[in-house]
């Protein structure tokens, strides 16, 4: 989910909890807030146990809510992780440490404290944003913990989703990280997304996924390439400064962003 600013930067808890019930409505099955497209970098610790305790409250258990509790340091992640259980959240979405770099056993060890909270984790792993690559044996050594349930992947690499999965197997639900090879991804055994482009068009979204996974690819395939120009133009800046545009259009918010992101370069000049 994106976050919603006011004018003065402050996080709009109004349209927030519009977008969890829009959203619900239009089918999605679970909501992740704090997430990287929740720019959350830059929101404080006590924001984002705002924002999650916001969404887990209006989601009011219709559906899991996952909440974003990464961090670079592994005690923050913890301490995030916690509050995400206290607050009644479903699960949590935990990216790989960012610019420290750790060895893959500092993430083993990263990745196994944190699940110790005994709330169930989706591992994140997008090297091109932190600069470290959770690796497909690391990943399998990871998936024996009790709450290591799932991964979300973007690598941007069919190669390594597939050795995930062959050394992992049915221990973890593979989610893609990256919109454009969602369908891909469910071809060689995933599971779904965690989308960028739901945020604007979740039942589309929704309907590609279900008609992939119930083997309809002639439908998917249809849907997949509705969607892929959109897909393309969400990234021609950085993530989540085009999503927000293409919210602002259609009605759900104003593309207000936390600096050091800004409005897009077609957007600040009109």
């Amino acid at each position: 989910m994106v976050t919603p600013f006011d004018p003065d930067l402050s996080v709009d808890e109004t349209v927030l909890r519009r977008m969890v019930n829009w959203q619900i409505a239009q089918g999605i099955d679970f909501l992740v807030p704090c997430g990287t497209t929740g720019e959350s970098p830059t929101l404080s610790h006590d924001e984002q146990r705002r924002v999650t305790e916001i969404v887990i409250e209006e989601a009011a258990g219709r559906v899991p809510v996952i909440a974003g509790t990464g961090s670079n340091a592994t005690a923050e992640a913890v301490s995030l992780t916690q509050h995400a259980k206290e607050a009644g959240a479903d699960g949590c979405l935990v990216v790989t440490p960012y610019y420290n770099r750790p060895t893959q056993a500092g993430l083993l060890a990263h990745f196994r404290a944190i699940a110790d909270v005994g709330l169930p984790v989706i591992v994140y792993n997008i090297p091109s944003r932190t600069g470290v690559d959770l690796l497909p044996p690391t990943l399998a050594e990871l998936s024996e913990h009790p709450y290591i349930v799932g991964v979300k992947e973007a690598t941007g690499k069919l190669d390594q989703m597939m050795t995930d999965i062959q050394l992992c197997g049915d221990r973890l639900t593979y989610l893609s990280g990256d919109d454009a090879l969602t369908l891909p991804l469910i071809s060689i055994g995933g599971h779904g997304v965690i989308s960028v482009i739901s945020n604007p068009m979740p039942r589309e979204t929704v309907d590609m996924v279900y008609a992939a996974l119930d083997g309809n690819w002639a439908t998917a395939r249809r849907i997949n390439y509705q969607l892929f120009p959109l897909v393309q133009a969400l990234f021609v800046e950085t993530n989540p400064i085009p999503v927000k545009v293409v919210m602002s259009m259609r009605g759900l918010m104003e593309p207000v962003y936390r600096p050091p992101l800004c409005a897009p370069f077609f957007w600040s000049k009109r």
